[in-house]
């Protein structure tokens, strides 16, 4: 029996239908072209240089430092550097377009959400005993112990622990809705009441309600889903049909 077994185009797509992927790519292939679509019909191109400075990000986030490195990527992804070129202008495109479509579109949408992107610093521990968390609730306030200790002592996630408590700098979608509503209420620093949610009793600490800024970063993430609410409405309004060969 031969060591090396082939595995042919046909059970590649036959693996996709079994794995029911069969809808998601295709939608991904309806996306791009609705892009490529539009980008057309604005007047879209992509340059020598941004197509350059798109192949060396493309290379660095696959860590391709070398010709060889990135021609062994090709060959395991089965690509050809025709393939990849396409890679690399979709990227391009994408960019460029979604800059068109909605640059002047961010500081309006950042000022009617920006309740959305207001982020916290917080501490907590989640207890399983509601009288024990609200006794040492009275504790911390009365200055008998810290929220330090507290984690220390009663916090059951071993970094949790280690931290002090500490949960990072944390939006309203990391957050419980009860939570949140709690925690975005309060002026910092601020020792909440115990609250009970169905993963147990927590008490937090907030530290600080953190004033988003517009910021380059920002500015892309609503761009980006500025982009993708857009993609969405496209999607529902076509009308496609997936054809494969038997």
């Amino acid at each position: 029996m031969s060591d090396i077994l082939c595995v042919s185009q046909d059970e590649i797509i036959h693996q996709i239908k079994l794995s029911y992927q069969i809808p998601t790519i295709a939608e991904s292939i309806i996306t791009r072209k609705i892009m490529i679509n539009a980008a057309q019909e604005a007047g879209i191109k992509a340059e020598t240089e941004e197509l350059q400075e798109a192949a060396d990000s493309l290379r660095l986030m696959n860590q391709l430092e070398s010709a060889e490195a990135t021609w062994a990527w090709l060959q395991t992804h089965r690509l050809t550097l025709d393939d990849f070129e396409e890679l690399v202008y979709y990227t391009v495109i994408y960019s460029k377009l979604t800059e068109h479509l909605f640059a002047d579109k961010v500081e309006e949408f950042f000022v009617e959400h920006q309740s959305d992107y207001v982020q916290v610093v917080m501490y907590e521990v989640v207890f399983d005993d509601l009288d024990l968390a609200m006794e040492l609730f009275y504790a911390i306030q009365e200055g008998e112990i810290s929220f330090t200790e507290v984690a220390h002592k009663y916090s059951h996630d071993v970094e949790i622990r280690r931290c002090g408590g500490y949960k990072g700098i944390l939006s309203r979608t990391n957050l419980k809705p009860e939570i949140s509503a709690a925690v975005f209420a309060v002026t910092p620093p601020q020792l909440l009441k115990p609250i009970v949610t169905s993963k147990g009793v927590h008490l937090i600490n907030v530290e600080e309600i953190v004033t988003p800024q517009l910021n380059q970063t920002l500015r892309l993430k609503i761009i980006y889903n500025l982009a993708s609410q857009w993609l969405k409405k496209q999607l529902e309004q076509m009308k496609f049909e997936v054809v494969i060969s038997c």
